[in-house]
């Protein structure tokens, strides 16, 4: 076994090797860029070496300046982690030659599924079924069209080189094929450097289903059971559980031992996951191969869960030369787990990342055992930057069956609180509690599907949401001033109380609450609270009730209003209070009546830049008439596309940025001025 290896990665998945290396004993190196330096991962690792700057270009996928780190820090291997270097068949190679092993698979492995196209002819020689489409070199988007014709119609453009739904589009009719090619070219040309595509029939209602194998050195291959990630948005995964619902014995194993035979066809070794569009067949059960990962995946919590096993310790054994450590009668299911991943990104604005600054962070406690685990890379105060995938957490839950494990989830998404930017928690609270989730109903469109219930409106805030909020202000208040007076000259003064106290006067105090947090415009709320000596009544929007409660220095509020106990959270950020409750999180703006009214509103005339990015087209000229919904310019941001899009019918009054241009979030892009009715 290794004495040190090197970490090539950084984030949640860099503390997770950590995890591993620690309990062998193993010595860990991280390697971090200018953005990362007090990053957790580097604070959790045995030593740390820093290796450019924070475009990922610089550091992380910065091969000289890693492999150097490796030869100063004795390393003898390297954990690429998932993303960056960890399917690069040149990376393993130097690896080689530096004399370091590459914790991972042999670099022919990795070359012969890198290109998705390759990948299928490779498997149909295997044996194994494939989706109907076209894999071939030919890439002029004439003969394109021409062969999504053929297939027919919807059909899906896939980046041969991709991966995490970049350079992916799915296109339903022909008119829409050129754009939809163009769009995924280049998204694939500047995520991959390489814009070959290949045209596959997309599944109706297709199921995700992956195949976790391993392989070692000395022949051997197994699967440890599948994995289902139908669940996605922009292609790309949100939950993940293992088993997959619904699927019989007899698929199971004729899936396993195909992926199997996938593995020895390229005399795999390591971690890898064969992925299967599951559906489509006359009884439901048929399944096409997709692609390979050659490495670990994000989801491997789910089935280390289920099996008991600790896959990097396999990819660590396996790497040092040692067989697997079971064959494949040895492996059994037990139970059922489901992976959430807590992103920074908005679901109501097509789950647009998210940057800033984590002001407020609570996770539920975590056993990398289970039956509640929690995986993440980052802490309460640490910044989302915009160089790097907006993950917070990964959140683990198992239980004897899906249901037990899928009620752990909701709870563990209920305790999971985040305040300082937008992120996807109910969103995740949503799908997990849907009737349809619940009896395993899921595939690829279930997002699509079930959009009017998973996308919670926000509409007014409820009087118990209001509630909460002011008595988190009133209890905030109280044990403010206990210190205050504690360090005064005069503790018993009145003016250090916080209890409304007036002089001749009922004791009251009023509070303002404005819907939406600060950026948006809502009704504002005010709330008045009497104090009485048994408690408080709060003058509510629907009326007056009476309110006790307590508040612990996390935040979480046990209180009763009204004639219902209630246990919920609330922080305050700034100017504003969120309010955690019920599986929902309100944000409320802190209205200060003291503070001057900015009058001055963003025009509506005015289409700003939702984050910062890069601008990558410009689709209409100054002076253009154009209609709602019509394409305007398309700039790229935490390694995406988006779409900046004509709110209503109107003229392109001008554009103040080029091609290439970097942008600032807020700055304006586009003058544009509607259309009078």
């Amino acid at each position: 076994m290794f004495k040190r290896i090197l970490i090539a990665n950084r984030g949640e998945i860099a503390c997770r090797v950590i995890r591993t290396a620690r309990r062998l004993a193993i010595e860990t190196v991280a390697v971090y860029s200018d953005a990362d330096a007090g990053a957790m991962h580097v604070a959790e690792a045995d030593a740390a070496i820093r290796i450019g700057g924070a475009a990922p270009s610089e550091s992380y996928l910065n091969v000289d300046a890693i492999l150097a780190a490796a030869k100063a820090s004795g390393a003898e291997a390297i954990h690429p982690g998932y993303g960056f270097l960890s399917e690069n068949a040149a990376f393993a190679e130097a690896c080689a030659k530096a004399g370091i092993v590459f914790i991972g698979p042999p670099a022919s492995a990795i070359r012969a599924m890198g290109s998705k196209s390759a990948a299928k002819a490779l498997m149909e020689k295997a044996g194994v079924p494939v989706v109907p489409g076209y894999h071939g070199d030919k890439q002029e988007p004439g003969f394109l069209a021409k062969e999504a014709g053929r297939i027919g119609y919807p059909v899906l453009i896939k980046a041969v080189a991709g991966g995490g739904g970049k350079g992916m589009r799915r296109v339903d009719k022909a008119a829409d094929f050129a754009e939809a090619l163009a769009g995924a070219k280049r998204e694939a040309q500047g995520a991959f450097k390489d814009d070959v595509v290949l045209i596959e029939k997309y599944v109706e209602r297709p199921r995700h289903v992956e195949i976790q194998v391993f392989g070692d050195a000395k022949g051997n291959a197994v699967y440890l059971f599948e994995r289902d990630c139908s669940v996605q948005r922009r292609h790309q995964k949100v939950l993940e559980e293992a088993p997959a619902p619904g699927l019989d014995p007899k698929t199971r194993k004729s899936m396993g031992e195909a992926a199997v035979a996938a593995a020895k066809a390229i005399g795999y070794t390591g971690a890898g996951t064969i992925e299967f569009i599951f559906g489509g067949g006359p009884s439901g059960s048929a399944f096409y191969f997709m692609e390979m990962n050659t490495r670990l995946q994000v989801e491997h919590p789910v089935t280390e869960l289920i099996t008991g096993l600790d896959l990097v310790e396999w990819q660590l054994r396996v790497a040092s030369g040692e067989a697997l450590p079971l064959k494949q009668d040895e492996l059994s299911i037990r139970g059922h787990a489901v992976e959430a991943r807590l992103y920074a990104e908005d679901p109501a604005k097509d789950f647009l990342p998210a940057t800033g600054r984590l002001a407020h962070l609570a996770l539920p406690p975590s056993n990398p055992q289970g039956p509640v685990r929690v995986d993440t890379g980052v802490r309460q105060g640490d910044t989302v930057s915009i160089h790097y995938d907006p993950m917070i957490a990964k959140l683990i839950a198992w239980g004897e069956d899906r249901a037990a494990a899928l009620r752990r989830m909701a709870s563990m998404l209920d305790e999971t609180r985040v305040a300082g930017m937008v992120t996807n928690r109910d969103f995740l609270r949503a799908v997990v509690t849907h009737p349809a989730f619940a009896t395993g109903d899921v595939h690829t469109g279930f997002i699509g599907e079930h959009a009017k219930e998973l996308f919670l409106a926000d509409g007014p805030a409820p009087d118990r949401v209001l509630a909460l909020a002011a008595l988190h202000s009133v209890l905030a208040n109280a044990a403010e001033a206990v210190t205050r007076a504690a360090a005064s000259g005069d503790p018993f003064s009145p003016w250090n109380r916080s209890d409304g106290w007036r002089l001749n006067d009922d004791a009251w105090s009023i509070f303002r609450f404005a819907e939406g947090g600060r950026e948006v415009a809502a009704r504002e709320v005010a709330i008045t609270v009497h104090y009485r000596k048994s408690g408080y009544v709060f003058d509510l929007p629907g009326g007056s009730v009476p309110v006790i409660g307590t508040m612990a220095a996390d935040g979480t509020i046990t209180a009763r209003i009204g004639g219902e106990v209630c246990h919920a959270a609330a922080v305050r950020v700034g100017g504003e209070v969120y309010v955690f409750d019920g599986g929902r999180t309100w944000r409320l703006a802190i209205v200060d009546p003291l503070a001057a009214v900015a009058d001055a509103e963003i025009g509506t005339g005015k289409l700003t830049a939702p984050m910062p990015g890069k601008i990558i087209a410009v689709k209409v000229e100054k002076g253009a008439i154009v209609e709602r919904g019509q394409a305007l310019l398309v700039m790229e941001a935490m390694k995406m596309e988006h779409t900046i899009r004509a709110p209503a019918d109107g003229k392109v009054e001008g554009i103040h940025y080029a091609v290439g241009d970097q942008v600032d979030e807020g700055v304006e892009l586009i003058q544009f001025e509607a259309k009078e009715d």
